[in-house]
């Protein structure tokens, strides 16, 4: 399963979900739906504009979990 690492991102520089879509101008609902991990697709533009934000590369934005380790947890 791939995850995105936007609220340990957002969480490290203490910006609220605002913010984030404001500045990157990436629709607030699609900020949520990545923060909260409910998304099941994403845009590489919208990829590269995190990546820029937030200034890390797609391995930082990006992990991928296999499904067992999660439901050990």
């Amino acid at each position: 399963m791939v995850r995105v690492r936007l609220s340990l991102l957002r969480g490290e520089r203490k910006l609220k979900i605002s913010d984030v879509a404001r500045t990157t101008k990436i629709g607030r609902g699609t900020i949520t739906r990545l923060y909260h991990e409910t998304s099941v697709r994403i845009d590489l533009a919208t990829i590269d504009e995190l990546c820029r934000y937030f200034p890390v590369s797609v391995c930082e934005l990006l992990e991928y979990v296999e499904l067992d380790s999660l439901d050990k947890n």
